[in-house]
């Protein structure tokens, strides 16, 4: 059972990792919880105004996630810290206090520069919360192996280089970085180099980077840091997926960048895979673009007509159905993604199974036609690639549309960048957001909305934005 102190200590770690820095660095760094009384945390802030914000329009919030450690409903009241308190705890907290707590913990680990702290409060009810026996590492897909894996022009360098840094782990290329569009094999080629590496004896992690914030949620919750760090610390080979949504979690970046470091200097592989190239990843500190670009960095281009048609082709060979050229062409030109096109292969798939009988290529053509839309010719195109022509056509950096300025061009330009992402790719709301800056979907959808708005009053904004559009539709 966790006590009222570290009850508090993980709902700070979680704001921590789901507020975004600025609000979490005015209102809620410097809180500190004093005592419980009754059914109510009582916790110290610095001055009125805090108390003020954490009290109202925060309080839902803060109440929502300290009732998910404290594991029922809980009630908080913020009073003002006394001065000398005050002084103290800003001082200590000049460094994320999870860094602090983790490493008070964790002597044989002295990754971080640690401030000191005070110890937390003793409680003669303390009881240890329950402690895994270990942290279970994901599954693989079965499916993601090279030898599924059609190599072409797109991919080839990509390929050559993974298949480089199994021969010699840790050697050359470290770390790999990886990175390409929606649907290009990224995930399929980070598995597979995870498969070979565990079938050679090797330790390897594949992890997506949201599983990876997700662990540090679990250890901090369940206070077992250490056993988290021993798991990823350890690894002989991390692969690390989709790690622009890094972006924005600070306490996971600083938890990811020292298990970088300790990983690279004991010579153990890391490979890390993203939907744009090191240098367009702001704003994820540069500390860690600069340790992606120290390796070596590939692309992986949309699939040519080619290999998609040679995916086809494996994918009929292993369900035993038989499809005519024409027919395998006509599935691999309606799409551009491999997600896009196992869907287009399972629908004549399917009418061949229940027809028992062959296909023509016009009536495949006609049954595809039902995946027609607005996004269908823009299969492939990636947030990243919205936001430059955005940029170019509205005058404003990409730096800008991903940073925090709130201008009226820069908003403008953000929020095309919103609605364009909607209409032309298959990104959630979600997703959208964590590439714009580790925004909020309820951001996205108001950015949607101002757009569509604007354009009802503003015909040169509707001009631009159709630009935008038309060029991003001609690139496809």
């Amino acid at each position: 059972m966790l006590t009222p102190q570290d009850a508090w200590e993980t709902t700070y770690h979680q704001l921590q990792l789901q507020l975004d820095q600025a609000k979490f660095d005015t209102w809620v760094r410097d809180a500190r919880f004093l005592r419980f009384e009754g059914d109510t945390f009582i916790v110290g802030v610095r001055n009125t105004f805090a108390r003020d914000m954490l009290q109202h329009r925060l309080y839902r919030n803060v109440a929502r996630v300290l009732s998910d450690a404290w594991g029922k409903a809980a009630s908080i009241r913020f009073e003002l810290l006394p001065a000398d308190n005050a002084k103290a705890h800003t001082q200590d907290t000049e460094l994320p206090l999870f860094q602090i707590m983790a490493e008070a913990r964790v002597p044989t680990l002295p990754t971080y520069a640690v401030a000191d702290a005070a110890p937390a409060p003793t409680y003669a009810e303390r009881v240890p919360a329950p402690v895994p026996a270990s942290l279970p590492e994901m599954e693989l897909n079965a499916r993601y192996t090279f030898d599924r894996f059609v190599v072409g022009p797109s991919n080839h360098l990509a390929y050559e280089a993974v298949q480089s840094v199994l021969d010699a782990p840790g050697r050359h290329y470290n770390p790999l970085f990886i990175y390409g569009g929606v649907g290009v094999g990224k995930t399929h080629l980070l598995q597979a180099a995870a498969h070979v590496s565990r079938a050679a004896g090797r330790r390897a992690i594949y992890v997506p980077s949201e599983a990876f914030t997700n662990d540090l949620v679990v250890a901090l919750r369940t206070r077992t840091t250490p056993m988290m760090r021993e798991k990823y610390r350890t690894a002989d080979v991390l692969i690390v997926d989709d790690v622009q949504f890094l972006a924005g979690k600070d306490s996971t970046v600083e938890e990811f960048f020292h298990t970088f470091n300790v990983l690279r200097e004991s010579g153990k592989q890391i490979i890390v895979a993203s939907d744009r190239a090191p240098a367009d990843l702001a704003p994820l500190e540069e500390r860690l673009r600069s340790r992606f670009s120290g390796g070596l960095v590939v692309d992986i281009a949309p699939m040519e007509l080619e290999v998609r048609m040679a995916i086809v082709k494996l994918w009929t060979h292993e369900q035993n159905i038989t499809l005519s050229d024409p027919v395998v062409q006509v599935i691999a030109e309606s799409v551009a993604s491999a997600r896009e096109l196992e869907g287009a292969f399972n629908m004549i798939a399917a009418r061949v199974r229940l027809t028992a009988a062959p296909i023509k290529r016009d009536d495949a053509a006609h049954i595809l036609r039902r995946l027609e839309g607005p996004r269908v010719h823009n299969r492939a195109l990636t947030l990243d690639e919205i936001t430059r022509v955005v940029s170019s056509v509205f005058g404003v950096s990409v730096e800008e549309i991903l940073g925090k300025g709130r201008t009226k061009a820069v908003s403008l330009a953000r929020q095309a960048v919103m609605s364009l992402a909607r209409e032309l790719t298959d990104l959630s709301l979600i997703q959208i957001g964590a590439g714009l800056g580790d925004r909020t979907h309820s951001t996205v959808i108001s950015g949607i909305k101002k757009v569509t708005e604007l354009c009802a009053s503003a015909p040169e904004i509707c001009e631009q934005l159709e630009t935008a559009r038309k060029h991003l539709l001609g690139q496809r």
